[in-house]
């Protein structure tokens, strides 16, 4: 991991930790628990903080991140990995039901990047398994996809699903239009507001700028 990558983490993520884990904890339970079973071994992939795979329930959680504090922030039980998400450990072959990832691909540095992190959630995937994936997309978002300047990367639903093809994965499910930006958009971390907008198609169509996407291994 880049140094810098380090202290951009740290001041952009430390004095929220509390907002994202309320949004975090409403967002598995109301929307993506749906997706995962709760026998699956679901790795969270680039897991940061590990506000997603804290707040899942599943059989057995990983967690990948090269940052150093990820390890300080899973919960009990996750087995963490520092690992390059185009290399990731050998005994994960085929040992995965679910791969999730969140914000994480607009900081590769390539598009070559991409596909080789692709392939590698393919082969550690068991046959059938699934990745899933939460992504800012530029054509949504605009310029303001530049405002961090960690984000390097520029994709779209159509990029990801040609990427999806390339690698083998079919598409089996999008929301082109989920979630805002960022954290820090219009909706505040109160419980409520949260598990409303979750319900509301509209306000996702308004104010939604993330995109959903779920691929199933061939």
């Amino acid at each position: 991991m880049k140094d810098y990558v380090l202290s951009i983490y740290a001041d952009r993520f430390d004095k929220d930790v509390d907002k994202r884990n309320i949004m975090w904890k409403i967002l598995c339970k109301d929307y993506f628990q749906k997706f995962i079973k709760p026998t699956d071994t679901v790795l969270d992939l680039a897991a940061g903080y590990c506000e997603f795979i804290n707040h899942i329930h599943c059989g057995k959680k990983i967690a990948v991140d090269l940052n150093r504090k990820t390890r300080e922030k899973a919960a009990k039980g996750i087995k963490v990995y520092q690992a390059l998400s185009t290399k990731l450990p050998n005994e994960l072959t085929g040992k995965v039901d679910v791969v999730f990832t969140s914000n994480f691909f607009e900081h590769l540095d390539s598009k070559n990047e991409l596909i080789d992190t692709l392939k590698e959630i393919h082969r550690v995937l068991k046959p059938g398994g699934k990745i899933m994936i939460l992504q800012p997309n530029i054509r949504l978002v605009g310029n303001q996809y530049w405002d961090y300047v960690d984000h390097t990367l520029p994709l779209t639903e159509k990029s990801l699903e040609e990427a999806f093809h390339l690698t083998n994965f079919d598409l089996i499910y999008q929301k082109v239009r989920f979630l805002p930006y960022t954290a820090n958009s219009r909706i505040p971390a109160m419980p409520f507001l949260i598990h409303l907008y979750l319900k509301l198609p509209f306000a996702q169509f308004l104010m939604g700028k993330q995109t959903f996407m779920i691929g199933a291994k061939k």
